[in-house]
């Protein structure tokens, strides 16, 4: 399987790509830095130069892949306008790269309560919107697509212990490891396709808890 991960330097993706290259799998990192090259390199990943805020098609970069993944983000330090380009835009731009290169496997990872405008602080409204008009545009795409919404992200050691729901009533952290973990059960598991789910941590295993909720829905 070769993974394609939009945002590849993030720290979600690093966990990822390590976990495909332990397998055998291949994952083709787009970063904005070149700087940041050896870091995926390292994870088992093959970095691919790429701007995708400012570049318009990146079809190229996602050609010949088995899935692509959403890992991209504007971070909390960035405004309104650039949550808008990358949070949404970016997104959307790997939407038409997939349609344009028949890669029907997309991945999202989005964020918890993204579907309750009622849970919004104002502070964080313009990142949720970005987010809820990206999941949106995705499920409009046809694509077969997985929304992952992670709670409050952690860098502790993952336990490889979940909750998951469509949704959850309730928010919580969830560590990174645990994340990644579950983004690539979600890609051995064709029946996660048009799933979007809730995770927190939990104390199911992750593969489990994969099972348990493509058989409930």
């Amino acid at each position: 399987m070769e993974v394609v991960i939009v945002g590849g330097h993030g720290k979600i993706a690093l966990r990822l790509s390590a976990l495909l290259a332990e397998r055998g799998d291949s994952a083709r990192g787009l970063i904005r830095n070149p700087d940041h090259a050896p870091d995926l390199t390292e994870a088992g990943a093959e970095p691919v130069v790429c701007d995708v805020e400012a570049t318009d098609d990146i079809s190229e970069h996602v050609e010949g892949a088995d899935a692509a993944v959403f890992a991209a983000g504007a971070g909390p330090g960035s405004g309104p306008e650039r949550k808008r380009t990358v949070d949404y835009g970016a997104a959307a731009k790997l939407i038409d790269a997939c349609k344009a290169t028949g890669v029907d496997r997309y991945l999202m990872i989005s964020a918890i309560s993204v579907d309750r405008p009622d849970r919004w602080s104002e502070q964080m409204r313009p990142y949720f919107e970005a987010k809820r008009d990206a999941d949106e545009a995705l499920v409009a795409s046809g694509l077969s697509s997985t929304i992952v919404r992670p709670g409050g992200l952690t860098d502790d050691p993952g336990q490889g212990l979940i909750e998951v729901g469509m949704p959850l009533e309730h928010s919580g952290p969830v560590e990174r490891d645990d994340v990644a973990a579950t983004l690539l059960a979600c890609l051995d598991e064709p029946r996660t396709a048009r799933l979007a789910f809730d995770m927190v941590r939990g104390e199911t295993p992750v593969r489990d808890a994969i099972q348990r909720l493509v058989t409930a829905g």
